[in-house]
């Protein structure tokens, strides 16, 4: 059993990561980070950016006490494959995503992985936000 966690290096993957090691650790369940970084795309320079915020976020968790594991995202899929993925594959109790603000046309519409996650997920959804400031 597990929760995983869907993360981008924003406001956003930071409030999903905190609310997400918060679950793993009151369920008493590993923390599986699916990480991904926002416009990625097939031969870009940005492997070693992902190795860096993997590092990251494997210290930030490591000081909270965390079991966990960070998985990048495979080059070619969707986050939400990958997030969904993984929930499958680990039996996930839930999944942590976090949501941008949007525009009043953007409310119309949510975010396509969002929902792609909420439609799709074998196991509860928690979609958390940034705190505002």
């Amino acid at each position: 059993m597990s929760v995983v966690v869907g993360y981008v290096a924003t406001p956003e993957g930071s409030a999903a990561l905190e609310a997400a090691a918060a679950e793993a650790a009151r369920r008493h369940v590993r923390l599986v980070v699916v990480l991904s970084e926002r416009g990625h795309r097939f031969g870009s320079e940005q492997g070693p950016r992902l190795d860096e915020q993997a590092d990251e976020v494997e210290r930030r968790l490591d000081e909270l006490d965390v079991v966990h594991e960070v998985r990048q995202t495979t080059r070619g899929r969707d986050a939400a494959d990958d997030i969904i993925a993984a929930a499958e594959g680990e039996g996930a109790q839930l999944i942590v995503i976090g949501l941008r603000r949007r525009s009043p046309v953007g409310k119309l519409l949510l975010g396509s992985n969002a929902q792609r996650i909420l439609l799709d997920a074998p196991c509860p959804v928690l979609a958390v936000k940034p705190a505002a400031g």
